[in-house]
């Protein structure tokens, strides 16, 4: 009988049950995914900070440098005294401008795999709505 239900491919129960694990394996496969992809945003932003908290510990040595050394030329030389003020000055403005950065920075808190756990409240809503 070629009309059979039981004949005919793909309409069983094994058939059904490989589409329902093809499509759990479609989903954890983007799951993964987008875990990959919060996991490598995340290391970028800290990458980033530590770049920043370098460059400020950096410019506020060099800052702390100059004003010594405006300290001790203050003794000797009156006319050398702007320039190393407005390098100091520039060395310090440069400091706090990358100690606001990181500080920024740290303010704009991630949340961790959101877009993964945006995405299974989605799914979760999907498959209680069937």
């Amino acid at each position: 009988m070629p009309n059979d239900p039981s004949e005919q491919p793909g309409t069983g129960l094994l058939q059904s049950l490989r589409n329902l694990g093809a499509t759990l394996v479609e989903l954890l496969q983007t799951r993964l995914e987008l875990l990959a992809t919060d996991l490598e945003e995340e290391r970028t932003r800290l990458l980033q900070i530590l770049f920043w908290a370098a460059g400020a510990l950096f410019f506020f040595g060099v800052g702390v440098l100059v004003l010594a050394l405006l300290a001790v030329l203050l003794l000797w030389e009156e006319r050398r005294i702007g320039a190393i003020i407005a390098l100091a000055a520039v060395f310090v403005a440069l400091g706090i401008g990358m100690a606001i950065g990181v500080r920024n920075r740290l303010r704009e808190r991630s949340r961790l795999f959101a877009s993964n756990v945006d995405e299974l409240a989605r799914d979760r809503k999907e498959l209680t709505s069937r």
